[in-house]
C-alpha cells in the first residue's frame, strides 16, 4: 500500500521523545518507563504496570480492565493518556515456574507488557528502530520522568540473548529505581536494543535497609536488561506478531474484488477517490503520499481489508455525500474477517461511556449479553470489557431485518439492553451513541426503536423477578474421568444456553473451572450479589456424582486458592429422566411445590423400607414437600429414585457410608427454602472441621415453577 503511509520505525527518532512515563494510579507520579513500539502502543515491564496499579510487584495475573496512565514527552509539551494492557508476559522464574520472589530471585524471565493508547496521540511520534543487543555496545538510558539530564550511559558486558548485563560509567547518573521498562538506546546505531529490567543494588544493612559503606569488592553501577532478541520472541509467543509485521491484504479475501469494483464505480475520478482516501487516512492515523493525487482502487481496497476500522470510517465519510453505496459496502465488508463494526471515534466514545459506569453496572455486561443475544452468549473475549466488545463487533445482526435487508448489529442490541439498566445520564449517552451508529450504517431508526422496546421489557421483568439466578449444567459421563457439559443461565426469564460445545470431553477439574467462572459472573451481576444456585442435571446413575466436591483451579491465581464448587455456591441435583418418567405424578409434583413453605417432611430411615413402602407412604401423604433418606446405600438409591419419580420436589440424603448421617440430621432443622444454602454452609464447614461435619450431603431439587431446557435432555 504505497500511497497510504503507516508511521513506521525511524532511525531519526529523537530518543528522548520515545521514552514514556508510566504513572502511578494513586498520585500520578512516575514509577517506571516505557518505549514506543508504534504510534499508539508502547512496551514496558510487567512489574512496572503492577507497581503503577498498586499491585504486588511480580503479580502474574494480567490486569483485566485496569487503565494505566502514561505520559508522552514532546519537544515542548507533555501529554497524558490512558492505556490498557494489550499483551502480557507474566514474570516467571528462570526454571519457568511462576511466582518470582522479590528478594530472593536475582534474575527472571517474561516481565513484559504492551500498552495500547485509548486515543491516538494528537502529535504522532515515530517509534525507534530496534536492533539485537550485543556485547560491547555503548548504550544510554533515561529516568521515567523523561528529563534530559537523567540519562545514564552504560556498556553491554555480557548478553546471552536472554539477559544482558550492563555496567555504568564512573561519572554521571547511574541506573536505579524508576528506570525499569525504559529503552536502552544504542548511541552508535541510533536504535533501541533492549529495555532496563533491574539494577544490582549494593549490600544493605538488614535492619535499617540503608546501603553499607562502600567496599572495593562491592558491585557498582551494574544493571541487567531484556535484550530485543528475547522481547521479540516472548511477544510473538503470546500472539503479538502484528507488532513486527506490516499487514498485507489476503489475495484470497472474498471481499477484496468486490471492494475494488465498488471503489471503481463509486469514485470514477482520481480527485474524488483521493479526497475520500485522504479523509480515511487521517481518521485512521495514516499518512499519505503528497506527490500522487490518489491511490489506486486496489491500494484503497487493500487498506479496507487490512486496517480493521478503515471501512467503518469510509462508510461514515460517504454517509452525507453518497449514501446509496453504503449497503453494498456493508455487504462486501461482511465477507471479510478483518473489518470491524465501529469507527475509531465510535469505539473510543463507547469505551469512555463504559469506563464511566459504576462497577456494579459493568459487572452485569455478561448478563446483558446473555439476555440480548442468547444464541451468541458463549463468547471468547475473556473477562475484559475490551475483549467482550471485540467479540460483539464481529457478530452479525439479529434475525430481524428491515425492507432493505439491513440488520441491527448484535453490539447495538446489547448496548440497548445495557442502557435499559442504567440511570438517566448514562442511559441517554448510550442511546445517543447507538442512534449515531445506526444513522451511519443507514439502518432505519424504527428498527433500533423496536430493539429498545425489547430491552425495556426485559429490564422491567428483571426488576420484578424474585427468584434467585441459577446455572443449569447438564453432565454426561464419557468415561471414568471425563464428562460432556452443556450450560444454561436462568436469571429469571427462563434458561438461556451459554455454551454450544457439548461434544468436548472435559475432566472434573475443567468442568469445575468453567462452572466457577460463570457462577462468579452471575453473582457479580446480581443487584444484591446473592450467590446463584448451581443446578446439575444428571442421569439416574449420576445422582451421587460428587460435583459439589470438585475443585476448579485457576491458572491466573498465584496464591493457589482452592475453588470448591459446593463450598462456594449452593449445588443441587435434578434428574429429568426420573422426573418425567411417570407424568401421571406431575400434578402431585406441582401440588407439593405450591405447599413448599409448609415444610412438611417425611423421613425414611429404616433399612427394611423399599420401593413399595415408599410408594405407599407418598400416596398416603401428598402434602409432604421434602423427604430425608438415611439408610444404607443399596436401599438409599431405590428410595431416592422412587421419590423423584413420584414428584417429591426436595430429597435429601448422604452419599457417604456413615449411619446415621450427621448431615441428614443436621439439615433436617434447616427450612426447606434455605436448604440449598444450608447444604453449602455444611460443605464449607466440613472442609474446616471434617471430624465434626463428617457427612457428604446431596439435595435433589425439582422446581415446578421454573422451566427446564428439555431439548438436550435424555429421553425418558
Amino acid at each position: 500500500m504505497g500511497w497510504f503511509l503507516k508511521a513506521g520505525r525511524s532511525d531519526s527518532a529523537d530518543p528522548r521523545h520515545t521514552v514514556v512515563s508510566v504513572l502511578q494510579a494513586a498520585d500520578g507520579t512516575s514509577v517506571g518507563a516505557g518505549v514506543l513500539l508504534a504510534p499508539d502502543q508502547l512496551l514496558t515491564c510487567a512489574h512496572v504496570v503492577n507497581d503503577a496499579l498498586g499491585r504486588q510487584l511480580f503479580d502474574p495475573r494480567p490486569p483485566v480492565d485496569d487503565k494505566v496512565r502514561i505520559a508522552l514527552h514532546g519537544p515542548a509539551t507533555t501529554t497524558r493518556y490512558d492505556t490498557r494492557v494489550a499483551y502480557w508476559v507474566a514474570p516467571r522464574r528462570r526454571d519457568g515456574s511462576a511466582g518470582v520472589r522479590e528478594r530472593e530471585d536475582r534474575e527472571w524471565l517474561g516481565d513484559l507488557a504492551v500498552l495500547r493508547l485509548e486515543t491516538m496521540p494528537g502529535r504522532v511520534v515515530a517509534p525507534p528502530r530496534w536492533l539485537p543487543m550485543e556485547p560491547g555496545q555503548f548504550l544510554r538510558a533515561w529516568h521515567s520522568t523523561g528529563m534530559s539530564s537523567s540519562f545514564a550511559d552504560v556498556r553491554v558486558k555480557t548478553c546471552d540473548e536472554v539477559i544482558g548485563y550492563v555496567d555504568g560509567e564512573a561519572t554521571g547518573m547511574a541506573i536505579g529505581p524508576s528506570y525499569s521498562g525504559g529503552p536502552l538506546w544504542s548511541v552508535d546505531a541510533n536504535a533501541v536494543v533492549g529495555i532496563v529490567a533491574a539494577a544490582v543494588m549494593p549490600p544493605a544493612d538488614p535492619v535499617t535497609g540503608r546501603p553499607l559503606p562502600h567496599h572495593s569488592q562491592n558491585v557498582a553501577r551494574r544493571s541487567w536488561s531484556i535484550p530485543w532478541q528475547r522481547i521479540e520472541a516472548e511477544l510473538r509467543a503470546v500472539g503479538a506478531g502484528e507488532l513486527f509485521e506490516t499487514p498485507e491484504p489476503d489475495p484470497d479475501d472474498p471481499a477484496l474484488p468486490l471492494l475494488i469494483d465498488l471503489l471503481e464505480r463509486g469514485f470514477p475520478s482520481p480527485s474524488l477517490l483521493g479526497d475520500n482516501a485522504r479523509a480515511v487516512a487521517e481518521l485512521c492515523g495514516y499518512g499519505h503520499q503528497r506527490d500522487v493525487t490518489a491511490p489506486t482502487p486496489e491500494e484503497f481496497a487493500g487498506l479496507l481489508v487490512t486496517e480493521p476500522r478503515a471501512l467503518p470510517v469510509l462508510i461514515g465519510v460517504l454517509r452525507r455525500h453518497d449514501p446509496a453505496v453504503i449497503p453494498d459496502l456493508v455487504a462486501a465488508g461482511r465477507l471479510s474477517r478483518v473489518p470491524k463494526l465501529l469507527s475509531p471515534r465510535e469505539h473510543r466514545r463507547l469505551t469512555r461511556i463504559l469506563d464511566g459506569l459504576p462497577e456494579s453496572l459493568r459487572a452485569r455486561l455478561p448478563e446483558v449479553v446473555r439476555a440480548a443475544l442468547p444464541l451468541a452468549a458463549a463468547f471468547a473475549g475473556g473477562d475484559t470489557v475490551a475483549g467482550l466488545l471485540d467479540h460483539l463487533e464481529d457478530l452479525p445482526g439479529d434475525s430481524r431485518t428491515d425492507a432493505d435487508g439491513l440488520r441491527v448489529p448484535g453490539l447495538l442490541r446489547a448496548v440497548e439492553y445495557l442502557a435499559a439498566l442504567c440511570p438517566d445520564g448514562p442511559q441517554g449517552e448510550l442511546r445517543l451513541w447507538a442512534n449515531a451508529v445506526v444513522d451511519r450504517l443507514g439502518i432505519p431508526a424504527t428498527s433500533l426503536a423496536e430493539r429498545r422496546t425489547d430491552a425495556e421489557e426485559w429490564a422491567r421483568a428483571r426488576r420484578e423477578r424474585t427468584a434467585s439466578a441459577r446455572v443449569l449444567a447438564q453432565l454426561e459421563r464419557v468415561d471414568a474421568d471425563h464428562y460432556r457439559l452443556r450450560l444454561w443461565c436462568d436469571e429469571g426469564a427462563g434458561p438461556r444456553q451459554t455454551s454450544t460445545d457439548g461434544a468436548t470431553a472435559r475432566t472434573a477439574e475443567q468442568v469445575a473451572g468453567e462452572l466457577l467462572q460463570i457462577l462468579q459472573s452471575l453473582q457479580l451481576s446480581a443487584p444484591d450479589r446473592v450467590r446463584p444456585v448451581l443446578e446439575v442435571h444428571v442421569e439416574r446413575d449420576g445422582l451421587n456424582l460428587p460435583v459439589d466436591e470438585w475443585l476448579g483451579s485457576s491458572a491466573d491465581d498465584p496464591c493457589g486458592l482452592p475453588g470448591v464448587l459446593g463450598a462456594e455456591y449452593p449445588v443441587v441435583v435434578t434428574c429429568p429422566e426420573l422426573l418425567h418418567r411417570h407424568e401421571r405424578f406431575h400434578p402431585d409434583w406441582r401440588h407439593r411445590w405450591r405447599l413448599l413453605d409448609t415444610d412438611l417432611s417425611l423421613t425414611f430411615d429404616h433399612p427394611a423400607q423399599g420401593r413399595t413402602e415408599v410408594y405407599g407412604a407418598l400416596l398416603g401423604d401428598k402434602n409432604a414437600v421434602r423427604v430425608s433418606v438415611d439408610v444404607p446405600p443399596r436401599s438409599r438409591e431405590v428410595i431416592v429414585q422412587t421419590c423423584l419419580m413420584m414428584g417429591v420436589p426436595v430429597v435429601v440424603w448422604d452419599r457417604g457410608w456413615q449411619e446415621p448421617s450427621h448431615a441428614v440430621q443436621r439439615l433436617s432443622l434447616v427450612p426447606v427454602r434455605e436448604l440449598p444454602e444450608g447444604v453449602r454452609a455444611y460443605r464449607a464447614k466440613s472442609m474446616g472441621r471434617p471430624e465434626e461435619y463428617s457427612g457428604r450431603p446431596v439435595v435433589a431439587w425439582s422446581d415446578a415453577d421454573r422451566a427446564v431446557p428439555r431439548l438436550h435432555l435424555a429421553e425418558p
